[in-house]
């Protein structure tokens, strides 16, 4: 029995030729399909995110070893479907918030499909402005992700009927990241982007349920509950200067090297200080002179004192005066100026009254690159001695990784690539077998009927029908056959000698 390498060393050059291009085919589709099926499979785990803050997102997926994708421009970060949660995990712990993605917009009406209804189209116009706006508030500094839901009135005839239009804006996150005034600016967005929208009929709240507008009047953040306390405030100052320093930390040690913690002290007090200058000598600007004249002659003499003395008697005559008196005085006052200066500044909020910076590095770390980093730390920070700030640093070592998680089960996602897998193997097998079974009947010896070595040539088919020979005609003695065997004598000489069985049809269609 032939091998196979002996039957494909038989085949014509150009059945080798098409054999081995099939081969190569079908192992580089296997191949692509093997890789499609153990290519991680990513999903978007943050989106329309300011660089700064993908920055964030990035530094703390790699302090947790969690391998992302950056996508359109570095405002999307995509994860592996199997470690979506343990992103969101590490994201918490580090204080950031990821977006899951804004509502649809404008676009919804693309999707719009043939003969919608008046009320479908209005429900559908109402979605796209609350997805625009969404879009637009996740635009403000502070913002990592913002639901919009809006009211919309229906159209009457009565004035005094008609409803006012309200909106709901829940902002993802805790509300201290907010800068000043910024949640005023969102009321009245919102209120500018919706018909008869007023910005009192806005409600604005965050993640964790908090009212932010309406309440107070909004002009040192959420009216007094974002942005305007000094916890809050101090709270964003360490997470932006912290943030800076572990990106400054990353990128020179590598993730997971070194650690800093920062809390700062700052004065949130509104003050306003005047300052008076004296630029020069006092310099006489006005005079006034006074004068005062006094004439007049002397008083008259008393008389016996008692009652007789007090009781005025109008017949005596005056008693004897005294002398006539002259008074005479003069006074002048002069007013000189003194040349000043007021100078009067309002100190904004803001001040670092202290600060306190803890720098943790890995042992790993070479130590004359641990006292290098100590300065750059400290400039980075800000730190100044003068101001009674803190420093701390220490090298220890870190806790090592967890280990890779063993192999789970199968995702669900790659169970269609294996199925089609399979099923390409499964008929490159059927083939193989089917194609190895045509080569071994082809050589199998089948036995030979000795009636057909009398026919030489091939003879019409009536003439083998005709019950008498004619005086005519040679006369053809066809030996009997086997009534219990037709079928299996005709099947062996098709086999063996195909040409002749081939001519024999050939020459009965001719006369037929």
């Amino acid at each position: 029995m032939p091998t196979i390498a002996q039957t494909l060393m038989k085949l014509p050059t150009r059945s080798k030729i098409v054999l081995g291009v099939a081969a190569f085919l079908i192992v580089a589709v296997l191949f692509f399909m093997l890789r499609l099926a153990s290519a991680p499979s990513y999903t978007i785990l943050s989106s329309g995110m300011d660089p700064a803050d993908a920055g964030k997102v990035t530094a703390a997926l790699d302090e947790q070893g969690i391998g992302y994708e950056l996508r359109a421009n570095g405002t999307t970060v995509a994860v592996q479907k199997t470690s979506v949660s343990q992103a969101r995990i590490a994201l918490a712990s580090a204080g950031v918030a990821a977006s899951a993605g804004s509502q649809d917009g404008f676009e919804l009406f693309d999707k719009q499909k043939l003969g919608a209804s008046d009320f479908q189209q209005k429900v559908t116009y109402q979605r796209a402005l609350e997805g625009e706006i969404a879009r637009t508030v996740e635009q403000v500094d502070g913002v990592t992700g913002a639901q919009v839901q809006l009211v919309m009135p229906e159209d009457s005839l009565f004035a005094e009927e008609a409803s006012p239009a309200t909106a709901a804006v829940m902002l993802t996150g805790p509300s201290d990241a907010l800068e000043s005034g910024a949640v005023r600016g969102i009321a009245q967005l919102t209120a500018s982007s919706v018909k008869g929208l007023k910005s009192e009929n806005v409600t604005i709240t965050d993640g964790s349920g908090q009212l932010l507008w309406p309440q107070g009047d909004g002009a040192g953040g959420a009216g007094g509950a974002a942005g305007s306390t000094k916890q809050a405030a101090e709270l964003r100052y360490e997470r932006q200067l912290q943030a800076t320093l572990d990106s400054l930390l990353t990128q020179t040690f590598g993730a997971g090297k070194a650690r800093v913690q920062v809390k700062a002290d700052l004065n949130v007090d509104k003050t306003k200080l005047e300052e008076l200058t004296v630029t020069g000598k006092a310099v006489p600007s006005t005079a006034t002179t006074e004068t005062e004249k006094l004439r007049g002659g002397g008083a008259a003499a008393g008389g016996a004192s008692g009652t007789a003395g007090n009781i005025p008697t109008y017949s005596q005559g005056a008693g004897g005066g005294g002398a006539n008196s002259n008074y005479n005085r003069k006074s002048k006052t002069v007013e000189n100026v003194v040349p000043k200066r007021v100078k009067t500044v309002e100190v904004a909020p803001g001040a670092v009254n202290g600060l306190q910076v803890a720098l943790v590095v890995d042992k790993t770390v070479p130590p004359e690159d641990f006292a290098a980093i100590q300065n750059t730390v400290k400039s980075a920070a800000g730190f100044e001695q003068e101001r009674g700030d803190v420093f701390e640093a220490a090298q220890i070592a870190f806790a090592k990784a967890p280990a890779e998680p063993k192999a789970g089960p199968v995702p669900v996602g790659m169970l269609g690539p294996i199925k089609w897998v399979g099923l390409g193997l499964a008929t490159l097998l059927f083939m193989f077998f089917m194609a190895r079974s045509l080569r071994k009947r082809e050589g199998e010896a089948l036995a030979s009927p000795s009636w057909l070595t009398e026919i030489e040539q091939p003879v019409p088919l009536a003439q083998l029908e005709a019950p008498v020979p004619t005086a005519q005609q040679p006369t053809l003695v066809l030996p009997p056959r086997e009534q219990d065997k037709p079928s299996q004598a005709l099947d062996q000489l098709m086999d063996r000698e195909p040409d002749r069985v081939a001519a024999q049809v050939r020459a009965w269609m001719s006369e037929d």
